[in-house]
């Protein structure tokens, strides 16, 4: 009888290490799916912004040269395209809230949310299994159909 206590104690301790072994790579590729895709959002932020950087550049030196142009001295004409981009800084600076904080906030939330959305559609939550048996009915949260309200009433 005792063979049979250890024999069970050591098979549970063997299915308990397993279970927390794949539950550990399971968190692993969970943390690497949500860092890719992070990093993906960064990357193409960060490639846009450099690209919008290049583009300022330049048409800054085009500003130059034709403010240069217009007056005859390449110094004035730098001087203003380099003034017109303190000008630029500034407005980006008082407006960065509104221009680059809000917006890049509503980008993630709305990332993470539809992250969210799709890991809800593949789980077997219950108020997921009840908006696919009742399509027709709104899905709220406390909402019990009349058939299950009458069946754990009968039961209690």
């Amino acid at each position: 009888m005792e063979g049979n206590f250890s024999n069970y104690f050591s098979q549970t301790g063997k299915v308990a290490r397993e279970y927390l072994e794949t539950r550990l790579d399971l968190i692993k590729l969970q943390a690497a799916g949500k860092l890719s895709k992070a990093l993906g959002l960064f990357f193409s932020l960060l490639m846009a912004f450099l690209l919008f950087f290049f583009v300022i550049v330049f048409l800054g030196m085009v500003v130059g040269f034709w403010i240069g142009e217009m007056t005859n001295s390449f110094t004035i004409g730098f001087s203003c395209a380099a003034g017109l981009f303190i000008l630029l800084f500034l407005v980006i600076l008082l407006f960065r809230k509104q221009l680059i904080q809000r917006p890049l906030a509503k980008l993630l939330i709305t990332e993470l949310v539809d992250e969210i959305t799709e890991q809800d559609e593949h789980s077997n939550h219950i108020h997921n299994q009840r908006a696919k048996e009742y399509p027709e009915q709104p899905v709220d949260p406390g909402y019990v159909p009349d058939e299950e309200a009458t069946e754990n009433t009968m039961k209690g």
